[in-house]
């Protein structure tokens, strides 16, 4: 984003960004038109790619538990609209751990999340993670939180389709203000122009299992067995593993427990939205996340092009820095940028609209 493209300073509204990995959420919210100053960050593999790709937001590498009130102040720099946005690592709350009694570590960022909201006073925050949040207690402690603290707060579970993301993804998306009731903007698309992996992959350069093209260290797929690259070929658009030959099913899913597994080492289809993209999505048997017609898994740059991420974002300075597990953890951990964009937009009509009703003209 070219710096005369921003429609605010960052005196006027200034964003941090906690949690920010490679800055999937700043992308979209600096596209969207507003500045972010600063990212906060555990890993440290994730600067090269933040700082990278958006320009005037600072890496900073630290454990959010270390992160002082007072320093966050700072970085806003008596911006007139503060603005504080994260995404929380979502494991703790996911459907797979939700038989989990009591609270992980990683449950206590999200009250880490609420000290430093505590300690600031932000005029806008927002929070995105799985919806199966929701159901635990912290949900609900968190809800309160923001009250008790002068915030209008609201949550809606969002359909990423809905807001032009090609993949089957459902998030929460918690907005709170001070100046006023905020809610997300409605949604973009519907059912019957839903963006499909056909839209966004078909133009991608074609690749054999296990190749890398040589223009882009990021669209380079995984290596296949033999066993995997036979069923893979046996494999049809939005299928599963039930159409092929039997000798090639695996044990697992022959027995009980396993033969309701049907989602693993499908393709995707070209005109659908793609599904999930989790930090494994790279591996064929993980998941529905084989080509639609080429015998592979979607490579790593289509896995980022999914998320909506610009297709020349770049996330490694050079290839020998480079591994799939690692991109598989930055892509799949990021908030899709174009719902960025649209938390983005809302925080733009919302100030807009409280200003106008408030008769301020700054």
């Amino acid at each position: 984003m070219n710096k005369k493209q921003m429609k605010y300073s960052k005196n006027y509204i200034s964003v941090i960004d906690i949690f920010c990995g490679v800055g999937g959420l700043t992308c979209g919210l600096i596209k969207s038109g507003i500045p972010v100053v600063a990212g906060y960050d555990i890993d440290a593999s994730c600067k090269y790619a933040y700082e990278k790709n958006n320009i005037g937001a600072k890496f900073f590498h630290c454990n959010v538990k270390n992160i002082l009130g007072s320093e966050i102040t700072r970085q806003f720099n008596d911006a007139k609209y503060k603005v504080l946005v994260g995404c929380a690592p979502c494991q703790p709350f996911s459907k797979y751990t939700q038989g989990v009694k009591s609270p992980s570590e990683k449950w206590g960022l999200l009250y880490e999340f609420s000290r430093i909201i505590k300690e600031t006073q932000p005029h806008i925050i927002s929070m995105e993670n799985v919806p199966e949040l929701v159901r635990h207690t912290i949900f609900c402690e968190f809800m309160e939180f923001l009250q008790k603290e002068g915030y209008y707060p609201d949550t809606k579970i969002v359909y990423c389709p809905d807001y032009g993301i090609p993949q089957e993804r459902r998030r929460l998306v918690i907005l709170a203000s001070k100046l006023a009731p905020i809610t997300i903007l409605p949604p973009t698309h519907n059912h019957k122009n839903y963006l499909t992996v056909r839209d966004v992959l078909s133009q991608t350069p074609k690749l054999c299992a296990g190749e890398k093209h040589t223009k882009d260290i990021l669209h380079r797929c995984s290596s296949l067995s033999l066993i995997n690259l036979t069923r893979i070929r046996h494999s049809i658009s939005g299928g599963t593993w039930r159409d092929w030959p039997r000798e090639l099913i695996a044990k697992c899913h022959k027995s009980n427990s396993g033969s309701t597994y049907a989602s693993v080492y499908g393709r995707m289809q070209w005109d659908k939205p793609a599904p999930t993209i989790t930090t494994e999505f790279f591996g064929y048997g993980n998941g529905r996340f084989g080509h639609p017609d080429q015998d592979r898994a979607i490579s790593l740059r289509e896995g980022a092009i999914l998320q909506t991420f610009p297709k020349n974002y770049k996330f490694f300075p050079n290839e020998k820095e480079l591994s799939f597990k690692k991109a598989g953890q930055m892509i799949g951990n990021a908030v899709p940028v174009k719902l960025a964009v649209i938390i983005g937009k809302t925080i733009i009509r919302h100030i807009e609209t409280y200003k106008k009703k408030n008769g301020k003209t700054n």
